[in-house]
């Protein structure tokens, strides 16, 4: 709110639910003006709930403003502004981005679905329940509805040489590189394998250096292996820089999802519907720990930040522990 002086009389100037209100109090004194102006700014507080409950804005509408308040709010960690980004990314193709936000339900967001598991919906889950509870903040609703999240459970699926081996037959490219590069590098598929570019390849040390990634820990070199190099080389046409997995519809200009070719792939081989691509990412930590038994260097080719988080990648077959159990006869 504010008060300012014009001809010896006051005149008022606020914002209600994105609306201005401006004009004179027809007071020349300060009290009765402001008296004037608090009984104004009610009345527009009341009219504006009425018109809001008609007129609210749609999700896709506001998206703009919550993006920019997570892009300027300096206590966000770059880690969660990539995070709701990523959850407006998996909205954006729902229905309730075309719903006003004093229309969504709790049963409209229990009704969504989205591709990938539970940590995937509940990405886009948490960004909606965000959206909603910033409009709440800034009177834009009366009151966000309760949106209950899914249940996630550890990733138990790998994709080790067994699985590989029955995927790669029905995998065309670009999903047959994708893969192997996954399973032989520990990369990410979306976030670094996507966005892979030749000049980062070192082709002497047979090494690629991850220059973008969820965290500053996440750049790291990671190793070429005999067979994503032949793969690499099949692509290279003497570039010096640019795309590996170019594509001319991204906006990005680069490889944004293989999704449905994993999909189909992964149909035709008979496997489960659980299993996922990222499923080659916690194969490679699984493998690599058991080769070396050096925890640290897993943690540091996988770019984690915590032992704990290694341990996630870790699916150790019990076979190993009873072979050495069948040893103790007494």
């Amino acid at each position: 709110m504010a008060l300012h002086r014009r001809g010896g009389i006051y005149h008022y100037h606020f914002w209600v639910d994105g609306t201005r209100y401006r004009g004179s109090t027809k007071k020349a004194n300060l009290a009765a003006a402001r008296r004037v102006e608090s009984l104004l700014l009610a009345q527009a507080e009341e009219k504006g709930d009425v018109v809001l409950r008609k007129r609210s804005p749609l999700l896709r509408d506001f998206k703009t403003r919550f993006l920019e308040w997570v892009e300027g709010n300096t206590t966000l960690k770059q880690k969660t502004k990539d995070y709701y980004e990523n959850g407006w990314r998996l909205l954006e193709e729902t229905d309730v981005a075309a719903m006003r936000l004093n229309a969504i339900t709790k049963d409209d967001a229990d009704r969504l679905t989205f591709p990938g598991g539970p940590s995937n919906h509940n990405n886009a889950l948490r960004t909606l329940r965000r959206m909603l509870g910033k409009a709440e903040e800034w009177t834009i609703i009366k009151a966000s509805p309760k949106i209950k999240l899914m249940q996630e459970h550890a990733r138990e699926r790998v994709i080790d040489a067994d699985i590989e081996a029955k995927l790669l037959p029905f995998c065309k490219q670009p999903l047959r590189d994708v893969l192997m590069i996954m399973r032989d590098s520990g990369m990410r598929n979306q976030k670094e394998v996507f966005r892979m570019r030749w000049e980062h390849l070192d082709w002497g040390n047979k090494r690629y250096f991850v220059y973008e990634s969820k965290s500053p820990k996440g750049r790291r070199f990671v190793p070429i292996s005999p067979r994503v190099r032949q793969a690499l080389l099949a692509r290279y046409s003497e570039q010096k820089e640019g795309w590996i997995f170019p594509s001319k519809r991204a906006r990005g200009g680069h490889l944004t999802t293989v999704a449905k070719q994993f999909e189909k792939a992964r149909k035709e081989a008979g496997l489960p519907n659980d299993l996922v691509l990222y499923c080659a990412r916690h194969g490679f930590g699984t493998e690599m720990y058991r080769a070396t038994k050096n925890l640290f260097a897993v943690m540091n080719v996988m770019g984690h930040t915590t032992v704990s988080t290694t341990m996630k990648y870790q699916h150790q077959n019990i076979d190993e522990v009873a072979e050495v159990a069948s040893h103790r006869v007494q």
